[in-house]
Parts: C-alpha cells; sequence; structure tokens
C-alpha cells in the first residue's frame, strides 16, 4: 500500500513539472502580431486656428466736463439710447474766490465807467442839439458810451460764467451741461449726483462721467500665438462663436493684426481686431467672450490617410503597406508625401498609394 502512495505522488510531481514545462514553452513562443488595415479615402481637409478674445464696441467714448464742480443732475443710466447732443449731465460750479473777487470788481470798474460816459455823452448831446459842440465831439462821446455798455455787459458775463458756470448769452451751450458727443447706448455711468468732477487738462485727464459706444459697430479682439500670426493676413475671413449665445456663429473679417507683440504669462501672442457682421436679431454686449475660428489653409477632394498611421522620421514620412497575408500580414516601408492636416487627417501627395492601398494602423493584440 505504501508503495502504491509513493508511485501516485511521483506521478503527480512528474505531471506538474511536465504542464509547468508546457505552459512555459507555449507562453514563450513568439505570438503574431495582428494589425489595423487602413485604406486611404477622399475628403476635404481644413487646418484651422482657434483665438481666445472678447467683442468690443469699435469706438467707445468717455464723456469728460469743460468745467470742474459737482454733479447737480445725471439724466443718464447705463442701457439708455442716447443722440448726440443730448444733456447727460449738469454740473453746479464751485468758482474759484479769487477769480471771483476780479469778475466781480470788474463788474464794477465797468458800472462806475458807464455811468461817467452815460453823462458825458449826455451832456454833450444837449450842446450838440442846441448847436454849441461839434458833430464829431458828438459821435466821440456816442461811441465811448456804446463801449463803456458793451464791457458792462462783457463783465457781467464773465461773473455769471464763473459764479454759475452759465453765460447769459447763451445758457443753452453753457459748459455746465455735459452732452452726448456720439449718437449710441450708454455703457457706464462712474459718478453720481454730488461727486466732483474735473476737466480735462495738461495735468489731469479729467472725471470719465460716462461711456457711450455706437452698438451697432462692433469688433471681435483676440489674441494669437507669435508661431502662427504670419499664417493670417488682413482680408481673411472668420468665424466668430460667443460663449454666452448658445449657436452663435457670426461672420467677421480681420482687418488688423499688431505689428508689435505682448507677453502674456511667458507667451509672446499678437493683437487681432476683425469686424462683425451682426444679425439684427441678436442681441450682443460689450465684453462678450468670444472665440474665432480662421481658416489657414484647405483642399478639397484629396487623398487622405489618418495622420496617426505614419512615421515621422526626420522631414520625412513613412507608411507601412501591406505586401502578404498568406503567412500573416506582411508590410513594406514606403516613403510618401504629405500635405495639408487638420490633426487627425493629412493630406497624401502623390501616387505613392491610392485607394486599394491596405495601410498598417494599430495592433490589434
Amino acid at each position: 500500500m505504501k508503495k502504491f502512495f509513493k508511485i501516485l505522488i511521483w506521478i503527480v510531481v512528474i505531471a506538474i513539472f511536465i504542464g509547468t514545462f508546457v505552459y512555459l514553452f507555449i507562453n514563450s513562443s513568439p505570438k503574431e502580431t495582428v494589425y489595423e488595415l487602413v485604406k486611404p479615402t477622399r475628403e476635404t481637409i481644413e487646418r484651422t486656428t482657434v483665438l481666445t478674445g472678447k467683442i468690443e464696441p469699435r469706438d467707445e467714448i468717455e464723456i469728460k466736463p469743460q468745467v470742474s464742480g459737482i454733479i447737480a443732475e445725471i439724466n443718464v443710466e447705463p442701457g439708455d439710447e442716447v443722440k448726440e447732443g443730448d444733456i447727460i449731465a449738469k454740473i453746479k460750479i464751485i468758482p474759484d474766490e479769487s477769480q471771483l473777487s476780479s469778475a466781480r470788481n470788474r463788474v464794477r470798474v465797468a458800472t462806475l465807467d458807464l455811468e461817467e460816459k452815460k453823462l458825458e455823452y449826455e451832456r454833450t448831446k444837449m450842446l450838440y442839439d442846441k448847436g454849441f459842440e461839434s458833430r464829431e465831439k458828438y459821435e466821440q462821446d456816442l461811441n465811448a458810451y456804446s463801449k463803456a455798455k458793451e464791457e458792462l455787459k462783457a463783465a457781467e458775463d464773465a461773473l455769471s460764467i464763473i459764479k454759475d458756470g452759465v453765460s447769459k448769452e447763451d445758457a443753452q451751450q453753457s459748459n455746465t451741461l455735459v452732452r452726448a458727443t456720439i449718437t449710441g447706448l450708454v455703457l457706464e455711468v462712474p459718478v453720481k449726483v454730488g461727486s466732483s468732477v474735473i476737466q480735462a487738462n495738461t495735468m489731469n485727464d479729467g472725471t470719465t462721467i460716462a461711456k457711450i459706444a455706437d452698438m451697432n459697430d462692433l469688433i471681435f479682439k483676440g489674441k494669437i500665438d507669435e508661431t502662427e500670426v504670419d499664417l493670417l493676413s488682413e482680408g481673411m475671413p472668420m468665424r466668430i462663436s460667443i460663449g454666452a449665445i448658445s449657436d452663435s456663429n457670426l461672420d467677421a473679417i480681420i482687418e488688423k493684426i499688431s505689428p508689435i507683440a505682448t507677453e502674456d504669462n511667458g507667451i509672446n501672442t499678437f493683437e487681432v481686431k476683425a469686424a462683425l457682421t451682426v444679425d439684427d436679431t441678436l442681441h450682443l454686449r460689450a465684453g462678450y467672450s468670444a472665440n474665432a475660428t480662421v481658416i489657414l489653409s484647405r483642399v478639397a477632394d484629396v487623398m487622405t490617410i489618418p495622420e496617426r498611421v505614419i512615421e515621422f522620421v526626420g522631414d520625412s514620412t513613412f507608411v507601412y503597406c501591406l505586401t502578404d497575408t498568406v503567412n500573416g500580414q506582411k508590410f513594406e516601408r514606403r516613403a510618401i508625401k504629405t500635405g495639408v492636416s487638420d490633426g487627425i487627417k493629412i493630406q497624401i501627395v502623390g501616387e505613392d498609394v491610392d485607394s486599394t492601398t491596405n495601410i498598417r494602423g494599430t495592433a490589434l493584440n
């Protein structure tokens, strides 16, 4: 009985050894790799680039006061439509004391001078009417009296401008009335009633009372990397997609490409401006984020293959063409010429391969 168990144990050990050997032998034998086969097809290829940017009015005007003072009245709000010449705000003048004192003094002097010239004129006129004074003297005194009246009028007008900012001669054209300089939409009113404002001068840009833009004349302003800027040119078409508006697809034409680069996070980029063609039914707002797609090159009805099946070696490109399937897949390395690529498919130039050629693709096992 013991002999039987010994023999059984040896049989099991030998079987395990033989099984292990067979398993290792089978797994160590080389397996034939089977590849996906790809055939060239005729398609249209477009090479594009995408610019990120935003929608802006072509002209955004900042309205500034012609005098310094305090906002007494604001007649518009952001979103209001205004016409050129509309009054958007009124300013209350805070006069300079020295200028005010000088203007008042000028009025007093002009008043005294007028009284003197009036008395002299009336005396000369009485004598002239009786024939005791010459016509020349009469005309001189009349002229002096007229000038004195004009001087008083000018002095009072100057005092009114300094004190109230309003000319008595033409109150409607007062510098205290801030008017829209263009027809358009009010984008922003950064001041409030009671705010102090400063007129523009050589030392100060002045206070902005409102920003107005013509929203019927919009542009796309974006940036492009320096590696692609030379592929663009003025007059090229673009397709604009606005993130805030679904299915938006607007036409645009490149108008300007900046001649100088700006650094953006360590990358040199160039500003690109394009004129938009806007549908009347589409309501756009200034500052919308947008993407612009530009077709850099396009070829139609050409032979193409997936770019992933190509082997790139320096400036050369190769594919592996199927030559035999009897004893497994056999391939031949063949040099080809390529053209336009969209990053997924690439154009084949020449007759190195055709629509009947089977090209090695991805391994299936």
